[in-house]
């Protein structure tokens, strides 16, 4: 179905756009932990049939042309003798979407006639399912095109694709659409049923001014803001190169922790959070157009009672890790933490502030996880839920890799957290 060309490259023309997943300077991060990364040069042609360019309405009358870059992680596991390629954050769609507000109209929400009789627009409607079979097509060539690039322990070509749905309820649809389209067409690619990245979120649009955007806010949202200023919390930020981050590094990991047991949550050694701030503003200093690693911490009174890590970019703010104290909750300094980064992330040109993983589950009160749902929900921002990881395998061993791998997300998923009493 498409004409792929390959060019491996150690160039990036936009080193601080798009996806921070797949930034030069998030993969370079990951291999001083594990990982190896490889960056490429993506061209592809999707050629348009002859019935498709006789059809002046079809989105596809001409032959479709993309290139793009795409990073490509590798881990290894058991003393090297197999390893995952993971591909955050890409492919995208094949063809842009028609936006929300055409797709409402031509369903019935256009103009009313002298008569009361609605209007739709009468025009070719460009979804996510209308192209679901060339974006399944387009995850299994890709991956026969990567191969030879990749290590030769590979044993599957795992993809986090940017497509988002504003329900979950359109997301599995279309999920399960290309499920029957790999099961029909006898491909490879099959659904994972443990996602890498967090398909559900909700980002928080930056345009405006601070109080347009605080506006939008849930009332109690921003009465708890103004709360914690009027309870005395202060909040402090960090970069990398500041004279005492580590021992403000050892704060949050010591909330961290404590969080952890809480929660039953776990976490990255203390390194890891150390490496990112400090490479972030190293790399800054060197003249580098990186993404900007920070660490906000609230006080009170002289107690560190809370603490955040956020990434941001030219197209997003990313809330990355957060940790608490048990003590002075009542504060509200987690609503602080979070107005303060997205303030500062306005500043910084970012266009949305990235929650970062909100389970859609949790709009249900009896859900365990309520109160992370609400929490992240009510700064006013919009629900997207994306597909979560597809698996492309090239090797048989993978079955048993993927059956490990879903035994053990079971295993702390459900049981521990029962034995914990979670």
């Amino acid at each position: 179905m498409y004409e792929i060309s390959i060019k491996e490259t150690n160039f990036s023309k936009s080193p601080n756009s798009g996806s921070f997943l797949q930034t030069p300077f998030w993969c370079e991060f990951k291999t001083r932990h594990g990982w190896s990364y490889r960056r490429f040069e993506i061209s592809y042609v999707l050629p348009a049939e002859k019935d498709d360019k006789e059809c002046e309405k079809n989105p596809q009358a001409e032959d479709l042309k993309k290139t793009f870059e795409l990073a490509v992680l590798n881990r290894s596991f058991a003393k090297n003798m197999f390893s995952i390629a993971y591909i955050p954050l890409m492919p995208e769609l094949p063809f842009e979407c028609t936006p929300d507000s055409e797709i409402d109209a031509a369903f019935g929400d256009g103009e009313i006639t002298e008569e009361g009789e609605q209007v739709s627009v009468l025009k070719e409607l460009v979804t996510p399912e209308t192209q679901s079979i060339e974006f399944a097509f387009l995850l299994e060539e890709l991956s026969k095109a990567l191969k030879p690039f990749l290590p030769k322990n590979t044993i599957a070509i795992r993809f986090d694709p940017a497509v988002g749905f504003n329900t979950p309820e359109d997301r599995d649809l279309f999920n399960f659409g290309i499920r029957q389209i790999a099961k029909s067409e006898k491909l490879k690619l099959k659904k994972n049923k443990v996602d890498i990245q967090p398909p559900d979120s909700t980002l928080v649009s930056l345009e405006g001014t601070p109080e347009q955007i605080m506006a939008r806010m849930h009332s109690k949202w921003r009465y708890n803001i103004r709360l914690s200023e009027k309870k005395g919390v202060k909040i402090n930020r960090y970069l990398g190169n500041d004279v005492n981050l580590s021992e403000k590094i050892d704060k949050f990991y010591e909330l961290t922790k404590e969080t952890n047991a809480r929660d039953g949550n776990s976490s990255h050694a203390k390194s890891y959070y150390l490496d990112l701030i400090k490479s972030s503003a190293e790399e800054i200093a060197s003249g580098k157009d990186v993404p900007l690693i920070s660490l906000y911490v609230a006080e009170h009174e002289g107690d560190e009672i809370a603490s955040i890590m956020t990434l941001f970019s030219k197209d997003e703010a990313i809330y990355l890790y957060g940790a608490s104290s048990n003590n002075k909750r009542n504060h509200m300094p987690n609503h602080l933490l979070q107005w303060t980064a997205m303030q500062d992330a306005k500043e910084y040109g970012s266009k949305y502030y990235d929650m970062y993983g909100m389970p859609p589950e949790g709009k249900n009160e009896n859900h365990p996880m309520h109160g992370l749902y609400m929490f992240k929900a009510n700064f006013g921002g919009k629900n997207i839920h994306r597909t979560g990881s597809w698996d492309v395998p090239v090797k048989g061993i993978y079955g048993l890799y993927s059956s490990a791998e879903k035994m053990r997300a079971w295993w702390h998923k459900v049981v521990m957290k029962k034995i914990r009493g979670r």
